[in-house]
């Protein structure tokens, strides 16, 4: 299955490897994110697709984005909510209300406002139906140390994805989920040189290359919507988050 599909985050990291793959089964990629030069540098002036620059936290940033969307290719067929920050790190007492409120607004609002435009075009479109594919992450099952503004958003990506899941049936739109655990990208540098355990230390910690991802991704977009993949896990095969503790 191939059609338009939607990409926030595309300017990098696994938002750039799932825009690549997407392109290479010949779908129709609009690339999201703040950065346009970064959006241009991976769609790399290839057909089929358009460059939009998004703030996912704003409502009129991503209404605009999907209007984009909708007037270039006249329907959405597939949305990656893949935008994202780590946000602050420290103890919940160390986390000022700012940077809490700045990450629930990248990683959970934006990701609410993506699905809510993407689902409405999905509903109102002939034929009707597409899929939505939320970016969990192996913090939507458990957190690292530290970690309570991130891991708290991403648990509630998972409430969001069974919510749309199951609120979409009726219109013909599926929504699955793909928790990811260090994948080699920019935002995961710092773990490969060491990362804090449950027990208090610092250890390297294995990733694996982005690009996979972006085939995960491939194949659960290429399904027919009769069929979903709900949700998905690839990690670093070494990867100690089956007991961060």
């Amino acid at each position: 299955m191939s059609g338009v599909a939607v990409v926030t985050g595309a300017g990098s990291g696994i938002g750039e490897a799932v825009t690549r793959a997407l392109l290479d089964d010949g779908w129709q990629v609009a690339l999201a994110g703040r950065r346009v030069d970064r959006l241009d540098a991976v769609a790399g002036g290839r057909a089929g697709t358009l460059t939009v620059a998004t703030d996912v936290a704003d409502p009129e940033s991503v209404a605009a984005l999907f209007a984009a969307v909708r007037k270039r290719w006249g329907r959405v067929d597939l949305l990656v909510n893949n935008a994202g920050t780590f946000g602050p790190g420290g103890t919940v007492d160390e986390i000022t209300v700012e940077d809490w409120t700045d990450t629930v607004a990248v990683n959970l609002t934006g990701s609410f406002l993506c699905a809510r435009a993407a689902f409405a075009a999905m509903r109102a479109q002939d034929p009707q139906g597409g899929r939505i594919i939320n970016n969990g992450s192996i913090s939507a099952h458990v957190p690292r140390p530290g970690s309570a503004a991130y891991t708290a958003t991403k648990h509630a990506v998972t409430g969001l994805t069974r919510s749309l899941s199951l609120d979409g049936r009726e219109f013909g739109i599926a929504c699955g989920q793909i928790d990811i655990g260090n994948a080699a990208t920019d935002m995961t540098a710092g773990v490969a040189a060491g990362a804090k355990q449950a027990d208090g230390s610092v250890q390297p910690e294995a990733t694996f290359d982005a690009a996979h991802v972006g085939q995960a991704v491939r194949y659960m977009a290429a399904l027919p919507l009769e069929a979903n993949v709900q949700f998905l896990t690839i990690a670093a095969t070494t990867m100690p988050w089956l007991a961060r503790g």
